[in-house]
């Protein structure tokens, strides 16, 4: 099978999958819905703080769509572990390589299209709130976020696929990751330092502040999370081009 025909078949593989459709909507919702209901209900009235963060604030709703987009990369990839699909999969296409390729690039290219259009709706619909405090689309600050922020959530979503394709199980990654992000990295963060600011989740979040609370600076910070993701991805290619179907 030709290249384009590989990706095709994979396009159609995930566009069918209800989970995942949903998973990519939950993204959308949780992100833009928690920001845009925060901000109405708080308004600018943080707006002195200390630490208030004008761009921070119109994307918190991050932390939650991250775990949709975790979801999503995670039932990408663990429905060809399901019913011994991985073999008719392998044997329409024996080339592992291709087919893992393939597989990542719709991954990735559906969460980081639905990731634009979060984190522009997020940050429109937060902003709009926050009165006098609220940063212009033409800041370089917010345009930043709103880039960063969708590649982020495409990371997680890669991250996710990968380690799906070493453990061969949705269950067991969405197990591990899920409370990692919402308890380990938390606990972490208030008892390990500036170690915890490398953990791939809180690297990259330092793209969505004005001024980022760790010592990295926010695309440094989204690089950290790639190279996690691409550990990941290696992990996974390793797995699958070592092990039986």
């Amino acid at each position: 099978m030709s290249t384009a025909a590989v990706l095709r078949s994979e396009w159609i593989k995930i566009r069918t999958l209800r989970g995942t459709a949903w998973s990519l909507l939950a993204v959308f919702l949780l992100t833009a819905g928690f920001a845009i209901a925060a901000n109405a209900a708080i308004g600018d009235s943080e707006a002195d703080s200390a630490d208030f963060d004008a761009l921070f604030s119109v994307f918190l709703g991050l932390n939650l769509g991250q775990i949709a987009a975790i979801s999503f990369g995670t039932m990408a990839m663990s429905s060809e572990y399901q019913g011994g699909a991985i073999r008719a999969s392998l044997t329409a296409v024996p080339n592992r390589g291709l087919f893992y390729a393939a597989k990542l690039a719709n991954v990735a290219g559906l969460a980081l299209a639905m990731g634009l259009v979060t984190t522009f709706v997020s940050f429109l619909g937060g902003s709009a709130f926050l009165g006098d405090a609220a940063l212009s689309l033409g800041d370089g600050d917010a345009l930043r976020a709103c880039l960063g922020g969708a590649v982020y959530l495409a990371l997680m979503a890669l991250f996710a696929a990968g380690l799906t394709a070493v453990l061969r199980s949705g269950l067991a990654v969405l197990s591990i990751l899920i409370p990692f992000i919402l308890i380990v990295s938390m606990i972490l963060g208030e008892t390990s330092g500036s170690l915890a600011d490398y953990l791939p989740d809180r690297a990259g979040q330092q793209v969505l502040y004005v001024d980022p609370p760790s010592d990295l600076a926010p695309w440094a910070g989204l690089g950290v999370t790639a190279l996690w993701t691409g550990a990941a991805v290696l992990a996974g290619w390793w797995s699958l081009r070592r092990r039986d179907a």
